[in-house]
C-alpha cells in the first residue's frame, strides 16, 4: 500500500509541476501580447481584411464654417483648404483647439479643393478653374501658379510624384517640379471602376481616397489602381451633432511621426482621430 501511495503522490507532483509550467508560460504570453502602458496600438494595423471600419481614439473641435476640401498634418499642425466661391481659404489650424492660426483667402473666382505638402510648400488645387497654387509653408506667401486641364478634386503625393483626383475613377500623377501629368491609373475593385474619388492621403505607401457623397474611404495600390480595402465611416458624426448645414465626410490627414489618423467632414463640428479595425459583419 505504501508503494502505491508513493506512486500516486509522485504522479500528482508531476501533474502539478506541469500545470505550474503551463501557467507560467500562459502568463508570459499574456504579458508579451498585452499593450504596455504608453504603447500605442497602431492606427493602421497590418491586417489583410478587405472590409474595415473605425474606432474613435480622440475627438477635437473643428470649425463648422469650414467647407473642408483638403487636409494635411505637418510638424504638429493641421493645414486645411476650404471651398466654395467667395469663401475659399488655406488655413493653419491648431489640432487641440481647432483655432485658425494663419489664413489666406483665395479670390472669389476660385473654389479651393485638394491640398498636399511637398518640400516646405503647400500645393492647392481649384475645382473648375484649372489653376493650382503653390504656397510657402512658413508664411503662406504665394510662390507660383500652374495649370491643368481637368477638374481639381483631391491631392496627395506618392514617392516622387503628386497624385491628383478629378472626380472620376482616375488618379493622375504629376511631376512636382513642372506640375505636368506623367501617368495615370484607373481605380477599380473586382473589375468595376470606382468613380467620384475625392480627398486623398498617402499612408504607408497606399493611397486612401474618400468617395464623394458617401461614408466610404478606399485604400488603393498606387501602382495598379486596385482597391485593397473599403473603410466604412458611417455613424462617425452622430445625428445629434448634425444640422441643416452639415455636409459630407471629407478630409483625411495622417501624422506619420506619431501614427495618428484624422478624418472630418465639411462643416463638421468635430475632427476625429481614429484607428482602423476589421468590420466584423462582413466576415
Amino acid at each position: 500500500m505504501r508503494s502505491i501511495k508513493g506512486k500516486n503522490r509522485s504522479n500528482i507532483s508531476r501533474i502539478l509541476f506541469w500545470l505550474l509550467v503551463l501557467l507560467v508560460i500562459g502568463l508570459i504570453v499574456i504579458i508579451l501580447i498585452r499593450p504596455l502602458p504608453g504603447r500605442r496600438i497602431s492606427t493602421i494595423p497590418d491586417i489583410p481584411d478587405i472590409y474595415l471600419t473605425y474606432e474613435v481614439v480622440n475627438v477635437f473641435p473643428h470649425d463648422t464654417e469650414a467647407f473642408t476640401q483638403g487636409l494635411v498634418f505637418v510638424d504638429g499642425y493641421l493645414y486645411e483648404s476650404t471651398g466654395l466661391y467667395g469663401e475659399s481659404t488655406l488655413r493653419k489650424v491648431a489640432l487641440e483647439t481647432g483655432e485658425v492660426l494663419q489664413q489666406v483667402e483665395l479670390d472669389d473666382q476660385y473654389f479651393a479643393e485638394g491640398l498636399t505638402y511637398w518640400e516646405n510648400k503647400l500645393i492647392l488645387l481649384t475645382w473648375r478653374e484649372g489653376t493650382g497654387f503653390v504656397y510657402y509653408l512658413e508664411d503662406f506667401s504665394l510662390l507660383e501658379q500652374f495649370s491643368y486641364e481637368s477638374e481639381g478634386w483631391g491631392l496627395t503625393h506618392y514617392e516622387n510624384a503628386l497624385v491628383m483626383s478629378d472626380g472620376s475613377e482616375n488618379l493622375t500623377f504629376l511631376n512636382p517640379e513642372t506640375y505636368q501629368a506623367v501617368a495615370s491609373i484607373a481605380v477599380h475593385f473586382l473589375g468595376e471602376s470606382i468613380p467620384r474619388l475625392n480627398e486623398l492621403e498617402t499612408i504607408h505607401g497606399k493611397i486612401y481616397a474618400n468617395i464623394w457623397q458617401t461614408d466610404d474611404i478606399v485604400r488603393i495600390e498606387p501602382d495598379s489602381g486596385r482597391v485593397t480595402a473599403w473603410i466604412d465611416m458611417s455613424g462617425l458624426l452622430p445625428d445629434s451633432l448634425r444640422n441643416k448645414n452639415t455636409d459630407v465626410l471629407n478630409g483625411i490627414a495622417y501624422d506619420s511621426e506619431n501614427d495618428r489618423l484624422f478624418v472630418t467632414g465639411k462643416r463638421w463640428p468635430n475632427l476625429y482621430e481614429i484607428r482602423l479595425v476589421p468590420k466584423e459583419d462582413e466576415k
